[in-house]
Order: C-alpha cells, then structure tokens, then sequence
C-alpha cells in the first residue's frame, strides 16, 4: 500500500513538471515579442504595427521607432560643407552667413531602441536610378530638398549634376542615373486663382496635381502659410465649396485643404508605382517661454539642443490634424512623423544668419546643414526598408 502511493506522488510530480516547463516556454515564447525599456518606461512590441487602414503613420522595423529618442554629438558630422553646394540657398547657409557656434551641426538623430542607417548617397543613386521624386510644399520642403540635394553631390563629388527651374518647379538631376529630385512651390497644396473679387484661396481644387502625377516618390508639406495674415497672406478670400468667406478658423481650413488632397491621393496614385510621404509639421521656436526660458523671445542666440528626457512639448495642433487626414488615406501613406524631433532643436535655426546676419529673426527655417538632413536620412530609412 506504502509503495503504491509513493509510485502516485512520483508521477504526480512529473506530471507537475511537465506542466511547469509548458508554461514557461509558452511565457518565453510571448515575450520575444515584447521589449521592455524601462529608460522610457514603454514597450515596443516587435514586428511591423504601423499600418491603419493602409496608412503608414509611423516607420518601424523590428521594433524600432524611428522618432522616439534623443539628439547625441557625433564628431563624423555634419554629413557636408555646403561651400561644396554652391546651389544652396543663402538663407539656409549659416556658417557662411557668420554664424559663430558649430554645436549644433555635430547632432546626430538617435532613436531610443535602434540604429538609423548612415545615409550613403553612392547607394541612393545606385537604388533611384531611373526614377523621380518630388517635394511638394513650402519653403520648408525647399529646406528638406535643398538637404538631400547637397547630401547626395557631396556623396558623389565627381557625379555630374544639372540644376534648373522653370517657374515654380525646380530639377536637380544626375544625368548619369536618370535621376531626377525636384521640388514644386506649392505653399497651400489648393489652388489660389485669381478673380474679379480678388484672390480666392480654393481649399475644394488641387488643379496643380498635374505635376505630381507619374512621380515615383513624392515628399508632401504644407502648414507655415496657413497661419500668415495682413501683407503676408497671398489670398483675399477662401472659397469653401460654393461659399465665399473672408476669413475662417486656419485649422479648420487648414483640415479641409489636406482633405482635399487626401481625396486626389486616393483617387490618382498607383501605390505599385509611386510611394507618397507627408513630411509632418515643421515646428517654429519663436516664443522661448515654451521651452521654459522665461528671460527669452525667439531663437536668438540658442546654441544647445533640448534634452527629450527633459523636454516634452506635447503635440502640435496641426500635426492632430496631420494625422488625422493621413489615417482617412486608403492608399498606403508614410507620414514622417518629425515634429516633435524638431521640436527639441530650438538651436537649429538660422535666427539672425539666414541674411548676411542681424538683419532679419528666422526661426522657421533651419540652418543646412542641419536638422532636414535628419529628416532625409528618415526619408532615406523608410524607402529602402520596403
């Protein structure tokens, strides 16, 4: 009798063990899908969540956001000299316009779980030969253009290039690889016509749309004109369907204008040929008391970039809208997501050396280089991740 229950607590035993292992490796099994960093105290689940009703909102790959991390001094940077870009824009080329302090160009973009690819400009001509990419937007698009431009003949010294513009499109080509990287002056994305009763800003028409169709990689943006009134607002009227207002709430209008090229998304872009991206909300820093610098006005004389641990700026009011739009898209959209990065470079701006120095306070635009050669090595890191 003795033997007996001992031979049933035995094999009650094993029976237990069996089913103590099973669990275990079942636990084991869920958790290499789960990162846990308690530096950011989040989780980032592993594998590809990015897409919402096709739409890309936010690059990933094995885990990775791209946007979740903090600015680090890179002694291998800035990625170029622009006296070797003669083409670009004086406002945009603050060393030559005598800006003094050099910190701001040895900050590299670093996500708080991955590595970003080095961008290798040789590679990118190799991977686009053949095919065309175009920004689209403001003088913000120009910066990021200007950015990738000066990127890729540094990279490739020897490469001829050509650079044109006929109206408000502008074609730097390499010839050599058929590649052509254009950016089109298009501030609203709507139309503005003129008319007997003035300047109509139109947010219903995209009849500049012609030139976006049949590109194979096309950059969106537009935001900053949307908030410029009395002798910088280039309309006189908005048109909102049939009705003729005056005036309207610039969200608002700002929302129905991405509508309409959200429609024009849907309706006109082959995601087998051309891959759309919307560049995000570049972020201004003209009042310091949004960082905490009570004493401050703008970016003047801001030489050091805000810590992300540190700093949490919250989301720009247009860039809920942003996202909101790129969600409703059913074709596949990139948005790249760089506000709140930019966000944290109140130093990145030309400030008074955009023109010569001390003259006028830029800080909208950045310095080149700078902080849009972050934003195209994003670029660069989701196009050949697919």
């Amino acid at each position: 009798m003795m033997g007996s229950i001992i031979i049933i607590r035995q094999i009650l035993a094993v029976v237990v063990f069996l089913l103590l292992l099973l669990v275990l490796n079942e636990a084991k099994g869920n958790n290499n899908n789960i990162e846990h960093h308690d530096h950011f105290n989040r989780f980032v689940v592993h594998g590809n969540n990015d897409i919402i009703n096709n739409t890309r909102i936010i690059t990933t790959t094995k885990g990775c956001d791209f946007w979740d991390g903090n600015w680090v001094y890179d002694t291998s940077y800035p990625l170029y000299d622009t006296l070797k870009c003669p083409f670009v824009e004086k406002e945009f080329d603050c060393v030559q316009n005598g800006r003094p302090d050099k910190l701001y160009l040895k900050l590299r973009w670093q996500p708080s779980s991955c590595k970003l690819p080095r961008f290798d400009g040789r590679n990118f001509l190799t991977r686009f030969r053949g095919k065309s990419i175009m920004f689209v937007g403001d003088s913000l698009s120009l910066n990021q253009w200007q950015s990738l431009t000066c990127m890729l003949h540094t990279a490739n010294p020897l490469v001829q290039y050509k650079s044109v513009r006929v109206g408000d499109l502008s074609v730097f080509s390499f010839p050599a690889y058929n590649l052509k990287i254009m950016f089109s002056r298009n501030a609203f994305l709507v139309d503005i016509v003129g008319t007997s009763v003035g300047r109509v800003l139109q947010l219903d028409s995209v009849r500049g749309a012609t030139l976006w169709k049949n590109v194979d990689v096309l950059i969106f943006n537009t935001w900053h004109w949307w908030l410029h009134t009395g002798r910088k607002q280039p309309w006189d009227l908005i048109q909102d369907g049939q009705v003729l207002v005056k005036d309207m709430n610039r969200l608002v209008a700002y929302e129905k204008a991405l509508n309409t090229w959200a429609k024009w998304v849907d309706t006109n872009v082959d995601p087998a040929k051309t891959r759309v991206f919307f560049q995000g909300v570049s972020p201004d820093h003209n009042n310091a008391t949004e960082w905490g610098d009570m004493s401050g006005r703008s970016c003047s004389g801001q030489a050091k970039a805000l810590s992300g641990l540190s700093y949490k700026p919250g989301p720009h009011p247009a860039e809920l809208v942003v996202e909101r739009v790129v969600r409703s898209i059913s074709m596949p959209v990139t948005l790249l997501n760089v506000t709140a990065l930019s966000q944290l470079r109140k130093d990145g701006h030309p400030s008074f050396y955009g023109h010569g120095g001390h003259r006028d306070m830029d800080c909208s635009h950045w310095c080149l280089a700078g902080v849009p050669d972050t934003w195209n090595i994003l670029l660069y890191a989701s196009l050949i991740q697919n």
